[in-house]
């Protein structure tokens, strides 16, 4: 990727502190294009793309943010230098970490054993990959040398980046809340970077799911009187829908949505630590099984603590205009006439719902990472904005077909006492009613609408993310 650097920029010596300046220089005069002394961030651009080794508007933009000491929108030459000098500390440390046996070089089983350390496994093939797109003199092992010039330009500043290349982000919000949450490195943690991620994550869903609430009400009014009897079409059910209440009233429960995202995020990720630290021992990274049992129970722990507004929001979602004043006004006529268990209708499907859902979930995600990394790693381990937000939507998906039937009884438990003339049934006698009176189809009403709001909640949520972050000031390593 570098090659041409080793000729006038990085000489064959080691340590970067025998750097001659002149070296430094001669690549600072190729990146100033107009001469005047400082490289601005289309210079900084303009660049690297002349000499073959453009890295993208983000990484680009790390670079100039970090190495402009004196935000002065511009790099002079000493910044550009200590930039650079930084810089290959770091790459020198990450180097050392994965050159287990100190014999000076990277080989495929030192990839694989550092990767399967930090919760990824992949196969040695696969670390071969990797190596090919480092390795510039064809050994299969990565020597000091190709390992600077790789990562010269690279914002990458530890091995961990792999990892988080392929993180199943907290960012893409499909609307549900089963999903397994997402980690955090250490020194993440320490920095405050984790609340600010959870935080941009947050208000992404927020306006991720204000932004597909109509259909996600379509969902609910499709599952809960969508039956053989009483079909319910798309059309027919915004029209029904907004003849009953008007435009408002396809936003009714998604306050109670929008609300609940807090509370569940805290006690989900508070609940992971926890679990994952029953799971593994002290220094232990967790792997995909226990990451699974552990975001499972996690999953299952913060569902508990914020059910009684999974019901509230059905209730409010079902319900005719002017039947419930709010929230508080719905929480209170439920208490007042089907008292306190009334707010747990439909927690045992609830909970069986996350079991499936995660598993799919996360088992087709490593999947089609494994995908990629085996037949689409050619120059790179990052596969892109593009590619993960296939993968995230695609897994996700799936993860939801598989726990529909679950979710979809759970939805007619919590509305059962709103519908007349429909016996209070339990979870097992309300299977069994649906594929007697409409069928095996019967389990997947609304499961459409629901489809719909994938693409546009994963687009949505995405760019708010980043949004957030950049506002919140999270950085992009």
């Amino acid at each position: 990727m570098l090659r041409w650097l080793r000729g006038f920029v990085l000489p064959a010596a080691a340590c970067q502190d025998a750097e001659p300046p002149t070296r430094y220089e001669t690549l600072f005069q190729r990146l100033d294009r107009n001469g005047d002394g400082v490289v601005d961030i289309r210079e900084l651009q303009e660049g690297l793309k002349s000499l073959g080794i453009p890295l993208g508007q983000d990484a680009e933009e790390k670079i100039f943010t970090t190495g402009d000491i004196n935000k002065d929108g511009k790099l002079d030459f000493e910044e550009f230098m200590k930039y650079l000098k930084d810089h290959e500390k770091k790459m020198k440390l990450a180097f050392k970490s994965l050159d287990k046996n100190n014999d000076g070089k990277i080989e495929a089983s030192e990839i694989v054993q550092s990767l399967q350390i930090l919760g990824l496994t992949i196969s040695e093939q696969q670390a071969e990959l990797i190596l090919q797109s480092i390795d510039s003199d064809g050994t299969m092992t990565v020597d000091w040398n190709e390992w600077r010039d790789y990562f010269l330009f690279n914002p990458v500043t530890d091995i961990e980046e792999i990892i988080r290349f392929w993180k199943h982000s907290t960012g893409i919000d499909i609307g549900d809340s089963l999903t397994i949450p997402d980690e955090f490195t250490e020194e993440e943690k320490k920095s405050g970077q984790w609340w600010r991620q959870l935080l941009a994550g947050g208000v992404a869903g927020a306006v991720s799911r204000t932004s597909t609430a109509p259909l996600d009400r379509l969902k609910v009014m499709m599952q809960v009187h969508g039956s053989k009897s009483n079909k319910m079409n798309i059309y027919g059910g915004f029209r029904q829908m907004v003849k009953e209440g008007g435009i408002r009233s396809l936003w009714r429960g998604n306050g109670t949505n929008v609300i609940k995202i807090a509370p569940e995020t805290a006690v989900k990720f508070w609940a992971y630590e926890q679990y994952k630290k029953l799971l593994t021992e002290e220094g232990q990274k967790i792997g995909t099984f226990e990451r699974f049992v552990s975001g499972s129970m996690a999953g299952a722990t913060a569902q508990t603590f914020i059910y009684p507004m999974e019901v509230l929001k059905t209730r409010l979602a079902v319900g005719k205009t002017g039947q419930y004043s709010g929230i508080f006004d719905c929480a209170k006529k439920i208490l007042k006439h089907e008292g306190v268990g009334a707010f747990y209708k439909g927690y045992v499907p609830n909970l069986l719902g996350i079991i499936p859902y995660a598993g799919i979930d996360l088992a087709v995600y490593e999947l089609l990472k494994s995908h990629w990394l085996d037949n689409f790693a050619k120059d790179s381990v990052n596969p892109g904005v593009m590619v993960l937000l296939g993968c995230g939507a695609l897994s996700s998906t799936c993860g939801q077909l598989a726990s529909y039937p679950l979710a979809l009884v759970r939805t007619r438990m919590q509305a059962q006492a709103m519908v007349e003339g429909t016996p209070q049934l339990n979870m097992v006698g309300l299977f069994r009613r649906i594929i007697s009176k409409e069928g095996i189809p019967g389990l997947y009403r609304g499961i459409t609408p629901n489809f719909m709001k994938v693409l546009p909640a994963v687009g949505i949520s995405y760019v708010v993310y980043e949004k957030m972050k950049q506002t919140l000031g999270v950085t992009q390593k």
